[in-house]
């Protein structure tokens, strides 16, 4: 086995790959993309057992094991072990994985626990991100509890409740004008400067959000769900599920995949655009404003990699309006769940998914639910203004 810089193991062939290409790079070496720039990869899991889940860890570390290198001090603050909270929808008693858990208020944290302790192990000390919000609170968050140097790079328009968290982290913040992917540019750009710790880009990111289909199927009893909803922009909460479900099948550890079906809002879709045209291409479709911020991304570098993952499933998209949006915000608060709107997709597409025939009455279905409605307080203000909860 290999030696990266600060001790840290890594497993039998286990390395970045570009799933385009095919090029393979050391995981000894620090790098946030391929020599091309495109996305990179870290090769598959082989899965395990329950028998290999650390049971006395509350955290997401309980399933350390599924990581590609041994990380033995973690940059951890309870991530994960989030509830799972069967609730009426209607004639339904869909299961809802609230996410808000995580320390910081949404799933990114995930990612950012394993990310940036991977990172913190090769001896980075100052990383840069750029975020509309979530991504950006888990890595200022994260950056803080491991003692690294952040710097957010965000839209001029995001919530601000997001920004009023980054900067109480400590982190530096860059505000951009224009669309999200604005930011995205000026992060490249800065890239030289210091290290480029995406949650878009990285893939250590990825294998962190993982962690959420290796709980599913704990809190299950050890199988999984027919069905899961959640929403997406990027991508990350849809591959990490593909990628530790497909790990769990290889292993023998459950018998199918649950179908993975995607929300996004009607006004900003572009994996449903690529999805109904049959394509794992980028479709035109028009974009507008939408108060689901966090899926608002109109480029999703792993496009094709998400389009795969639900057709793999049997899964597919769904698409809601604004209007439909807030109703569902509306009906989860009404039940005690306070959820940013982005996350009111996901339960929003239920219904249109039981209407279809796409998932059925009798199934056990999880609606992921992503994000803390705290951090869109004003939002939820302005758009409930004149209804009544």
């Amino acid at each position: 086995m290999g030696k990266a810089d600060q001790g840290s193991v890594i497993h039998m062939q286990a390395c970045y790959f570009d799933p385009l290409y095919g090029d393979e790079y050391p995981l000894e070496t620090p790098r946030w993309c391929s020599d091309r720039q495109t996305p990179l990869l870290v090769t598959p899991g082989a899965g395990i057992s329950r028998d290999d889940i650390v049971s006395g860890a509350r955290s997401l570390w309980r399933y350390r094991a599924t990581l590609p290198v041994d990380i033995p001090n973690p940059i951890s603050m309870g991530e994960g072990c989030t509830p799972m909270l069967q609730q009426y929808w209607g004639d339904q008693r869909p299961y809802f994985k609230l996410e808000w858990f995580n320390p910081t208020g949404s799933f990114k944290d995930r990612g950012a626990s394993v990310m940036l302790s991977f990172l913190r192990q090769l001896g980075i000390t100052a990383v840069h991100e750029d975020s509309s919000g979530n991504g950006g609170s888990a890595v200022a968050g994260f950056g803080a509890c491991g003692g690294l140097d952040v710097k957010i790079i965000a839209p001029a328009h995001t919530s601000p409740a997001k920004l009023a968290q980054v900067r109480a982290y400590g982190a530096k913040l860059e505000l951009v004008d224009g669309p999200r992917e604005a930011a995205a540019a000026r992060a490249i750009m800065q890239a030289t400067q210091t290290f480029y710790a995406s949650h878009n880009w990285h893939p250590f990111f990825l294998e962190g959000a993982k962690s959420i289909a290796y709980e599913i199927w704990e809190d299950f009893g050890f199988s999984v769900p027919d069905n899961i909803i959640m929403p997406a922009g990027a991508g990350s909460n849809l591959l990490g599920c593909a990628f530790g479900f497909r790990e769990l099948l290889k292993a023998g550890q459950i018998a199918r995949l649950p179908r993975l079906f995607v929300a996004q809002p009607l006004n900003c879709s572009p994996i449903d655009a690529s999805f109904a045209a049959g394509v794992d291409t980028a479709v035109a479709r028009p974009v507008t404003k939408t108060i689901a911020e966090g899926t608002a991304i109109t480029h999703p570098l792993r496009l094709r990699q998400m389009i795969f993952a639900m057709r793999e499933s049997g899964g597919g998209t769904v698409t809601l309006t604004e209007a439909e949006i807030i109703d569902a915000l509306r009906r989860l608060a009404r039940q005690g769940i306070f959820t940013e709107p982005t996350s009111a997709t996901a339960a929003a597409a239920l219904d249109k998914l039981l209407e279809r025939g796409s998932i059925r009455e009798n199934e056990q279905t999880v609606v992921i639910i992503t994000g803390t409605g705290m951090k869109a307080a004003s939002a939820i203000a302005e758009v409930m203004e004149g209804q009544c909860f």
